[in-house]
């Protein structure tokens, strides 16, 4: 009988609390989200003036800005205006009214906090101990993006360069051409490294020859021998990584043989 109430009491004590909590789940399980809110970013005492106010100066620039990826973002609903520039330039009447300059208008090509209003999960990126110093200020997000035309991301499916060539504009050493090539640099530098940011050297995806072994799969035809490739692996593989144990030393081409070697 004593346990009875007890158990009772504490149903009482429980039941509502479990009651709040489905409650909760409940409200969150039916909340869809279908759009991404964008905040411009602000300067003080301006407003917003439009796209076309823009066209008058910048021709140049707006003439292909629909074919931009960027050209997406609006602001829609009773009284809303084409954000467009302005979403990443903030407000332009101050800028307008004063026929140009610098200081009265945002460049995302000076600081790439513009960029992280929209790309969070970028700016997680460059706080990773390897990345390409966009955060130092030495290169920019639109050293290797678009925002005004086409697809902003340079080289990617529907663009006619091709990661190689956006890529090779700063690392020349590793465009080649080469005699041999490494077929990964064929698909595209993102095969093996984040131009983001990891936490691995050189902003590889993956550490050690693991990041190799994605593509170079490795066979065991033997008793106690790894092959790789068709070649016995099984003496080289404690020696370190495929590039630093003295085997494959140019992974993005070689002039000497296809194995990869300087």
């Amino acid at each position: 009988m004593k346990h009875a109430l007890n158990r009772k009491l504490l149903l009482r004590t429980i039941a509502p609390g479990i009651l709040i909590l489905l409650s909760i789940i409940g409200l969150i399980s039916c909340v869809s989200i279908d759009r991404v809110v964008v905040v411009p970013p602000e300067i003080p005492g301006a407003h917003f003036v439009g796209s076309k106010n823009c066209e008058e100066c910048h021709g140049n620039i707006t003439k292909d800005f629909r074919t931009a990826t960027h050209s997406r973002l609006m602001a829609k609903g009773e009284n809303a205006a084409n954000v467009g520039c302005e979403t990443c330039h903030g407000a332009g009447s101050t800028h307008s009214e004063a026929g140009g300059g610098r200081v009265n208008i945002i460049n995302p090509g000076r600081s790439p906090e513009v960029c992280f209003q929209c790309h969070l999960e970028m700016r997680g990126k460059f706080n990773l101990p390897h990345h390409h110093p966009v955060t130092e200020g030495k290169i920019s997000c639109v050293d290797c993006h678009n925002p005004h035309k086409g697809d902003a991301i340079k080289g990617g499916p529907f663009a006619l360069t091709s990661q190689v060539d956006t890529c090779g504009a700063c690392h020349i050493a590793q465009r080649g051409p080469f005699v041999f090539e490494h077929e990964a640099v064929r698909e595209g530098c993102t095969t093996c490294h984040d131009p983001h940011g990891t936490v691995n050297d050189r902003m590889l995806l993956q550490r050690n020859q693991n990041l190799c072994l994605k593509c170079h799969f490795q066979q065991q035809l033997a008793s106690g021998k790894i092959f790789i490739g068709g070649r016995d692996h099984t003496g080289s593989l404690g020696r370190g990584t495929c590039w630093s144990a003295g085997c494959h030393e140019a992974v993005h081409g070689s002039h000497i043989g296809s194995s990869l070697r300087f």
